[in-house]
This record gives C-alpha cells, sequence and structure tokens, in this order.
C-alpha cells in the first residue's frame, strides 16, 4: 500500500485517481479509510455489524459522489463528512423502531477496574451510553459540531442537544465516579 501512495502522492491525487476509476486507488482508498471511518461508524451504532454496513455505504457514496468532491478541502474531511451523515440517517431510520430514551432506565455497564483508566475503557463508557445521548456526546465532543448543527442533522431542537449532551456528560462522570469509589474499595483491602 505505501508504494502506491508514494506513486499516487497526496489525498487529492488518491481522490483524482479514484475518479477516474482505477482500481489500485480503489484498493488504496479503501486500505486507508476503512479502519478510520469503521472506528467512526461504531461511535455513533453500537451494533457492529450495522455500523460495518454503514461504513461501506458510506465509502460506497464516496466513490459514487467523486465527482462532488471540490479538492479544494481536505479529502479525508470530507470523506468523514460523508460517513458521519450516512451514521446520523442510520440513527434517524432507527429511531421509530426504539423507545424514547427520556422513558427508559439504563443499566450501565463499568469499565474495567486498574490503576488507571485505558482508552479502550472510555471508549466502552461512551459506548454505553443511550443512543441519543451518545450522538449527540460524538459529534459535539469528537466531531466538533455545533448544537445549531447537531440540531439540524438529527431534527431536534438546540435545547434538546444541549440537555442531551448534559446527561451524557453526567452519566459519564457518574462511571468515573463509580470506577474511582470501586479502585478505593481495592486499595483499602489490600
Amino acid at each position: 500500500m505505501t508504494k502506491i501512495l508514494s506513486l499516487l502522492g497526496s489525498d487529492h491525487d488518491l481522490a483524482k485517481a479514484i475518479k477516474q476509476g482505477d482500481n489500485k486507488a480503489l484498493n488504496t482508498f479503501y486500505d486507508k479509510y476503512a479502519g478510520k471511518m469503521l472506528a467512526i461508524c461504531k461511535r455513533y451504532l453500537s451494533d457492529g455489524m450495522i455500523a460495518e454496513d454503514v461504513m461501506m455505504e458510506g465509502l460506497t457514496k464516496v466513490i459514487t459522489k467523486i465527482d462532488k468532491f471540490s479538492f479544494n478541502g481536505s479529502f479525508e474531511g470530507w470523506v468523514k463528512r460523508i460517513i458521519v451523515n450516512e451514521a446520523l440517517m442510520k440513527i434517524r431510520s432507527q429511531k421509530n423502531n426504539e423507545v424514547d430514551i427520556e422513558n427508559v432506565a439504563y443499566a450501565l455497564p463499568v469499565a474495567n477496574q486498574g490503576d488507571h483508566l485505558e482508552a479502550e475503557d472510555l471508549h466502552k463508557m461512551v459506548a454505553s451510553l443511550p443512543d441519543g445521548y451518545r450522538t449527540v456526546f460524538n459529534m459535539y465532543a469528537i466531531e466538533g459540531y455545533g448544537h445549531k448543527e447537531i440540531a439540524e442533522k438529527l431534527g431536534i431542537s438546540e435545547g434538546t442537544s444541549k440537555s442531551q449532551l448534559s446527561r451524557a456528560r453526567a452519566m459519564l462522570q457518574n462511571m468515573l465516579q463509580e470506577i474511582e469509589h470501586s479502585d478505593n474499595k481495592q486499595i483499602k483491602r489490600k
């Protein structure tokens, strides 16, 4: 893959090669972006199989819509925006089949106990948030969207976006406190 990337040069060159239908460029594109984009999908969608499907749909959309890439900005940023939009569309399509998150009590798994939190533990904590909270948290804290943009993309009010972010943060703080509390108990036992 590195050899192909060095032959193609920048991401813009990769995009141009994809636009021309170069199969090696398509393989390089997939190798370079599939892992990153799957990680993004998994932040939004708790089911790994659905996240993988959404990632594939998003990458396919990138290839079919490559003519719309303006070559002015970051190719990776453009790809990422398409993937996030695909994940949000999937969430919206599932929304009709889900129970309102305001009326459900959730049992939240606690991260692995130990001397410190690992990135994997933090990922599990965010993944354990209810869908609406997790989506708003990811869009705001990870992707950098503002509440107005989140509200527009999800079809909710800005107040709901702010409320869900606040509740997501509170749930994460509670999980962290629970971990700290259980760690303190273990230290006292030793």
